[in-house]
């Protein structure tokens, strides 16, 4: 049998055509082909689908038509996956075909066909979806009023959780895992598009399943591979979305046998994501789990409250040194939180620690020091207290606490002195040179208004050249 979809260039785009057409009649009355021919059809029309190049054919509206029937119409799951992995290939290559589907009504099918159990099938439903959320007039707010497409997500997500609860993970299916990836994806397209109260309610009950599949995730750091890969980023986000207050909510986040077990859980990962991304990737795949965090303490009972308190917030170990200069968790938050370079993930970081310290600024200032403080509590027009370095006052001794340096947040007893070599005169002077030439150029920048502080002492009457015949007095 000759090898399929080995024809390029306008080849390719006649095969396509034949195989289209092939697959538009083989359902009438009469037809010459066979279950095993449409099926081999659709093959081949897979390998052709992968690249856009000379596919124009496959994307006209009776093209998708006749994929959609495939993938949806047909009783064959075999033909329904084939015609499903050509339709999503096609979505993805020419996002105009998306609004056709979404025309053509199919997407009332899609939520019906999410019944299924075949893990690949929901993997490919949940990609086709997930699709439909950009850039057309999918009404998704009709598809849950009317389609049941809340019950169908979470009937997947709660498939998903018995089935990781009751095989062990070597007997797995890996396409499952994939399915479980496209199905949290596309759950939190579909609950950030259901952003009123009525719609995004219907949701709610996805909660513990998230939690559960949550829980049971293993992080995995490697060149190859993130924390936040795969199910873990998406089952977080989704979290973003959901009212987390509801009573069955709060019942899976705490536990009452291990009330922080789920924000134990949340430290872990964050921990790692801080260690595992470059700069110009930690906004986009931290600062969402931040936001969960945040939420998952601002609804926690007291002694998880307490618990989150002591993971996020500096240790007396911690203040050893200058506070965010060491390897735990709290100084990664606060090296994080002064980071210019990740604006969102540095505003919820410092908004974290704000909040375990109580939304007090003089507790803030008091737990991560005025240095790093100041900056967030002027940014959101907080007040800074007057009284500030009072509050530090129990740090000094009053309490039989160590010391405690109010800017940098580190045991004064703990403060290395600073060496300096001593500088000769000539040293004295080319240093002096040096700073009266770089404020020079800074005022004729125009950046900055400064004076020269030379400049200043001679405007002042505080310095004057001496003459030839006038001797320097020295004390």
């Amino acid at each position: 049998m000759a090898t399929l979809g080995m024809a390029t260039g306008p080849a390719k785009a006649k095969a396509v055509t034949e195989l289209i057409d092939k697959l538009s009649i083989d359902d009438a009355p009469g037809a010459p082909f066979t279950l095993k021919d449409r099926n081999l059809y659709l093959e081949e029309l897979k390998i052709y689908s992968r690249a856009a190049e000379y596919a124009d054919p496959m994307y006209s509206t009776q093209a998708i038509r006749t994929l959609a029937h495939h993938g949806f119409n047909h009783p064959s799951l075999e033909t329904n996956l084939g015609g499903l992995r050509v339709l999503g290939n096609a979505l993805l290559l020419k996002p105009a075909t998306r609004q056709m589907l979404v025309d053509m009504g199919f997407a009332i099918k899609l939520c019906s066909a999410l019944r299924t159990e075949s893990w690949e099938q929901a993997f490919l439903l949940s990609r086709i979806l997930l699709l439909l959320t950009y850039g057309t007039t999918l009404d998704i707010k009709e598809l849950v009023d009317k389609h049941e497409l809340a019950e169908r997500l979470i009937g997947q997500l709660s498939r998903h959780s018995s089935q990781l609860n009751s095989k062990s993970k070597e007997k797995a299916d890996p396409m499952q895992n994939m399915a479980l990836t496209e199905t949290t994806r596309c759950l939190f397209n579909i609950t950030h598009h259901a952003n009123d109260p009525k719609h995004a309610s219907a949701f709610t009950p996805a909660v513990p399943h998230i939690v559960s599949l949550l829980m049971d995730q293993e992080f995995t750091v490697s060149r190859m591979a993130k924390p936040l890969d795969g199910a873990v980023g998406p089952l977080v986000n989704i979290l973003l979305n959901l009212d987390l207050k509801a009573e069955n909510s709060l019942l899976a986040l705490y536990p009452k046998d291990s009330p922080s077990s789920v924000a134990s859980k949340l430290k872990d990962l964050l921990l790692l994501s801080l260690g595992s991304y470059p700069d110009h990737e930690l906004d986009a795949a931290v600062q969402p789990l931040v936001g969960v965090i945040r939420m998952v303490y601002a609804y926690s009972p007291d002694p998880t409250k307490d618990d989150m308190r002591g993971w996020f917030l500096p240790s007396d170990e911690d203040r050893k040194e200058v506070l965010g200069k060491g390897t735990s968790l709290s100084a990664k938050i606060l090296k994080a939180s002064m980071d210019p370079l990740t604006p969102g993930l540095r505003a919820g970081l410092s908004q974290l620690l704000y909040e375990c310290s109580d939304l007090d600024a003089s507790k803030f200032i008091e737990n991560v020091g005025f240095g790093i403080a100041v900056g967030y509590l002027t940014q959101n027009n907080i007040p800074i207290p007057p009284s500030y370095s009072e509050e530090f006052a129990k740090f000094h001794g009053t309490s039989g606490r160590r010391a405690v340096n109010p800017v940098t947040g580190q045991f004064i007893d703990a403060e290395k002195p600073v060496e300096l070599p001593d500088m000769t005169e000539e040293e004295k002077e080319r240093e002096a040179e040096r700073l009266f030439v770089l404020f020079e150029r800074l005022k004729k920048t125009g950046v900055m208004n400064v004076q020269n502080p030379v400049e200043s002492a001679i405007n002042s009457g505080r310095y004057r050249e001496l003459r030839d015949d006038e001797v320097e007095e020295l004390d």
